[in-house]
């Protein structure tokens, strides 16, 4: 026994499975079991084809509205001028105004690495600058002749 719905069946119900089974094979649809732990299980008489269709469908409208997260990634040297870090910081404070995380880092090249102290100094000197925008997600962190940083946009109550 299995509760039949659909939009064009006429007889809706609680009926025996091979009945269920004819009445699809009479329309020239499927039978669909929906709910198989529900007492008796429910099946809907539909164009399996057709619904598979519309659930790829769905699935696609959602992840096409999910919010994309952006990485802007921002370079320095270790011994970058006031000018450029001034240039820099401009375009950080933009990037995060439009809701993307900021990834400074500072390049160290050759024996340049000798100056960590120094990248260190400039990145959280750029967070300190940064505050009122967008919030430390992961403090300075030397990789391989990187030393990198990530801020996140501030999200502001009736503003993003």
């Amino acid at each position: 026994m299995v509760r039949v719905v659909g939009e064009n069946v006429s007889n809706v119900g609680i009926i025996p499975l091979r009945q269920a089974l004819e009445i699809a094979d009479d329309l020239e649809l499927d039978l669909v079991e929906i709910s198989p732990k529900a007492d008796p299980p429910v099946c809907k008489i539909i164009d399996y084809q057709k619904f598979l269709y519309q659930q790829k469908k769905k699935q696609k409208e959602i992840r096409a509205k999910t919010a994309k997260i952006v990485v802007k990634e921002i370079r320095f040297g270790p011994n970058t001028d006031d000018h450029d870090y001034n240039f820099k910081l401009k375009h950080a404070k933009k990037f995060l105004e439009d809701g993307a995380r900021v990834k400074p880092y500072v390049f160290f090249k050759g024996r340049s690495i000798i100056y960590s102290e120094q990248g260190e100094i400039l990145l959280l000197r750029f967070a300190q600058d940064l505050e009122e925008l967008g919030k430390v997600e992961q403090m300075p962190k030397l990789e391989g002749k990187r030393m990198t940083m990530l801020i996140s946009p501030r999200v502001v109550k009736g503003k993003k």
